[in-house]
């Protein structure tokens, strides 16, 4: 018996399923790089978060250093207190605050290298 003529076989092939990729989508890397609305919202974000923690480091500091020259002015006799005061006392918290503000810094680019290269 002879086979239709209509009835052959069809080999389908394509592309091979790893190399497949969605049209419609952009690592946040490439939005960047174009320069879209979206990859200036990335940046912008990073920008944000970056002011907030040193607007919080400085209204820690204005808190920490502000009120000195009042405490010093309500104690004229204490020459030598304001010398620690300003000599010891002043830098350890300083040292800490910096520490605290390089921390944070680096863990907001940290986030936002992780969101840019999508892992």
């Amino acid at each position: 018996m002879p086979q239709d003529p209509t009835e052959r076989r069809v080999v389908v092939t394509g592309p091979p399923r790893r190399a497949r990729r969605s049209f419609g989508y952009y690592r946040p890397r490439t939005e960047i790089d174009e320069q879209t609305t979206l990859g200036h919202t990335y940046v912008r974000s990073l920008m944000r978060i970056q002011l907030r923690t040193g607007l919080t480091v400085l209204a820690v500091l204005v808190l920490l250093v502000g009120p000195l020259p009042l405490v010093f002015a309500a104690a004229p006799d204490a020459r030598r207190l304001e010398w620690a005061v300003l000599g010891f006392g002043l830098y350890p918290p300083l040292v800490l605050l910096a520490r605290w503000y390089v921390r944070r810094a680096e863990r907001n680019e940290r986030d936002f290298v992780r969101l840019v290269e999508d892992r």
